[in-house]
């Protein structure tokens, strides 16, 4: 076989020392072609990866921990359709308007299908129903949503994606979800009725949104998943905003601007951002287990905020949820 069908080159380079005569040395190079194996990734920068993951969601956690107080504030001088429709259309002057500066270019075909199911969760299905039920049911309430929803999410991750998350991580969520649904039932009543429908209608849309969220974070920055996911919507929620703008009264007050503007900017967008960044880096099942601290700290707002009174059992509901949260990021998924 001749030297240049060969998988290695052999090339000859001269090489001289003062007082000796010149000789030839041998070196072995690679073709130009070959791709040099990638170095293997050191422990410490995957748990740097994960760190910053973990950290991502977290903001995203505290940023929607806020969206039910939001949305309170918002139907003070608000009717439900124009919270909704209002809150997608200015963020989505947000979201394109950075998808214009940075000339981000269209998602890959491949990709429509599921920015489809981020919208229709996401960004419509889960504001509309959580502010339709919010009209009959209170704060705390509604925090039974976000009980369920890391359940749900990682459910709908296995069932997507091919996740199989080990039996503690189970077991963990299973338990971390019993605390936070029985924490807020007992607190508000937990009679069943048309808000309760509407609430557990908005798990199953928003787990799928999530799901295909964190997917989709894996191909494509974050921001980009919902800037599209907003900018799909736009027809939807311009003509949703324009009917509800002369159906429904207005007053606008300190407390329904804020919380229209928080809805739009703080929940729907910058904190979508930072939550599908964190899914893609730690994966989605375990990323949807932060969120059992989300009912907490939405009650913890809804004091501040809403003037609620914070109920005896939450010191000891929030120990066991931020237990649970321990077994399950240090299970693997």
């Amino acid at each position: 076989m001749r030297d240049n069908d060969s998988a290695i080159a052999t090339a000859t380079i001269a090489v001289s020392t003062p007082g000796a005569p010149v000789t030839a040395t041998p070196v072995t190079t690679a073709p130009e072609n070959q791709q040099r194996p990638k170095p293997p990734q050191l422990p410490e920068a995957a748990g740097g990866a994960a760190g910053r993951g973990a950290l991502l969601a977290s903001l995203g956690v505290a940023a929607f921990s806020l969206t039910f107080p939001a949305t309170a504030w918002g139907l003070e001088g608000m009717g439900p359709w124009t919270v909704v429709m209002l809150r997608s259309v200015l963020a989505t002057v947000l979201a394109g308007g950075a998808l214009a500066v940075f000339r981000v270019r269209l998602p890959e075909r491949r990709h429509w299908s599921g920015i489809a199911v981020v919208t229709g969760g996401v960004v419509l299905g889960f504001p509309l129903l959580t502010t339709l039920a919010l009209q009959t049911s209170t704060t705390s309430h509604a925090a039974v949503v976000v009980g369920l929803l890391p359940l749900t999410t990682a459910a709908f991750s296995a069932v997507r994606t091919g996740a199989r998350p080990s039996r503690t991580f189970w077991i963990a969520s299973l338990v971390g979800a019993v605390v936070v649904i029985g924490f807020a039932v007992q607190q508000s009543g937990g009679a069943p009725g048309r808000g309760d429908l509407l609430l557990f209608g908005s798990l199953l849309v928003c787990a799928a949104g999530y799901t295909e969220g964190g997917r989709l974070a894996r191909h494509m920055p974050g921001w980009q998943v919902m800037g599209w996911a907003l900018v799909l919507a736009l027809p939807v929620t311009v003509t949703g905003a324009a009917v509800a703008l002369s159906a429904e009264p207005l007053r606008l007050t300190v407390h329904s601007v804020g919380g229209v503007l928080w809805l739009a900017f703080g929940s729907q967008f910058l904190g979508m951002v930072a939550w599908y960044r964190g899914m893609a880096a730690i994966g989605i099942s375990k990323a949807s287990q932060l969120q059992l601290a989300q009912p907490l700290l939405t009650l913890l707002w809804s004091v501040l905020l809403l003037g609620e009174r914070l109920p005896p059992a939450a010191p000891a509901a929030a120990l066991a949820v931020l237990a649970c949260i321990a077994v399950t990021q240090r299970t693997r998924g």
